[in-house]
C-alpha cells in the first residue's frame, strides 16, 4: 500500500508509507517527512535543492521535515578549513532563510548539521543540530558530541573532524507535533548510550541526520540505525546526505524511517534527491514498550561503562 510519484524533471524521488499499514484513517497530523540530497560548496544552491524539499513536504501534508548534516554547505575538497571558514552564526544569515522558509510553509524543520560559528574562538565550530518550529522560532540546538576522527587504511576512510569542531556536552530533546524528538548527529549512531540516555529523557523519535560516507555507510548505516530504534523502542528518522559531492567524497544515501520494533518503513536509495513520507503511530510506541518492557528490565546498577 505504497503510492510513488517522479516529478517530470526527474530531479525529485517521492514516496508515502503509513505505518498504520491496514488502517485507511491513519493520522496524518502525525505524518514526517525525510529529505535527501547532494549539498555542493554553495549555500544558495543547496538552499533552493532544500526550498524544493520543504514544498513537497508540504504538498504531503507533512507535519516536520528532517533534513541531513550539512544541508546548508558541504566543502568542495579544497582544504580541511573550508567548513570553519563558511560557519555562520545560529542568528546569521543562512539560518535566517531557513526560518522564515519554515514560517511562510507553516512547516517544523530538523536541520543538522549546521557549522555553527564560535564567537569567542574563530579556530573552532559547532556542529550544531536545530529544530524549527512552523512560527519559524528556534525550539532547540544540539551540538554533536561525538566526533569523527578516524583513519581506516583498508576502506580508505580517513577524517579528523576535531581539527575544527568542538564537540557539545548536553543531551537534548525536544516536544513537537509528532512526538518527543531525540537529537544527534550521524557519528552519534556508534554510541548507543547517548540514544538510551534521550529515551530515559522521553524520547519517542530518535533524529540521525547524517553523511555517512559510502564504505562506512554500506558495512553499518542500516545496522546501526536499526539497534537504535529495536534497543529504545523508538521510532528512528535518519535524513542522509547522497552521492559524489567532489572527486574525495561520496556519500551513502538510503534516508530512512524505521519502526520502534525495528521495520524500516520507508527508505530512499542512494543517488536520490527528494523525499520519503511515513505517518507516526504514537500508539505503536507504547505498546511496544508495553509488551517487551526491556527498560524496565536494565540492570544499569550492575554495568560499568
Amino acid at each position: 500500500m505504497t503510492k510513488s510519484t517522479i516529478r517530470k524533471d526527474k530531479l525529485f524521488y517521492s514516496n508515502s508509507y503509513s505505518t498504520k499499514m491496514n488502517d485507511p484513517t491513519a493520522n496524518s497530523l502525525l505524518r514526517v517527512a525525510v529529505g535527501q540530497l547532494t549539498s555542493v560548496n554553495s549555500k544558495e544552491k543547496n538552499f533552493e535543492v532544500c526550498k524544493s524539499l520543504v514544498e513537497a513536504a508540504v504538498e504531503k501534508q507533512a507535519k516536520i521535515l528532517c533534513l541531513p548534516e550539512n544541508f546548508a554547505f558541504c566543502s568542495g575538497g579544497v582544504h580541511q578549513f573550508e567548513s570553519r571558514d563558511n560557519a555562520e552564526l545560529i542568528n546569521g544569515e543562512t539560518i535566517s532563510k531557513y526560518r522564515a522558509l519554515a514560517a511562510q510553509n507553516k512547516i517544523w524543520l530538523s536541520l543538522g548539521g549546521f557549522h555553527e560559528k564560535i564567537e569567542n574562538d574563530p579556530e573552532h565550530i559547532y556542529n550544531t543540530h536545530l529544530i524549527i518550529d512552523d512560527n519559524g522560532e528556534i525550539r532547540q540546538t544540539y551540538h554533536k558530541m561525538h566526533l569523527f576522527d578516524v583513519d581506516i587504511p583498508s576502506k580508505g576512510v580517513k577524517m579528523k573532524e576535531s581539527t575544527v569542531v568542538l564537540p557539545g556536552d548536553q543531551i537534548a530533546t525536544c516536544d513537537s507535533p509528532v512526538g518527543v524528538l531525540g537529537l544527534s548527529i550521524c557519528y552519534d549512531l556508534r554510541f548507543p548510550e547517548l540514544y538510551s540516555s534521550l529515551r530515559k529523557l522521553g524520547a519517542q523519535i530518535l533524529l540521525v541526520p547524517s553523511a555517512f560516507m559510502k564504505r562506512t555507510g554500506e558495512a553499518h548505516w542500516h545496522i546501526l540505525l536499526r539497534a537504535r530504534a529495536i534497543e529504545n523502542q523508538c521510532y528512528v528518522i535518519a535524513a542522509a546526505q547522497t552521492g559524489q559531492h567532489h572527486s574525495k567524497r561520496d556519500s551513502y544515501g538510503h534516508s530512512i524511517i524505521i519502526s520502534p520494533w525495528g521495520d524500516i518503513v520507508a527508505e530512499l536509495s542512494n543517488n536520490e534527491t527528494g523525499i520519503i513520507t511515513a505517518d507516526i503511530d504514537t500508539s505503536l510506541i507504547d505498546t511496544t514498550r508495553q509488551n517487551m518492557p526491556v527498560f524496565e528490565h536494565r540492570k544499569t546498577q550492575l554495568y560499568k561503562i
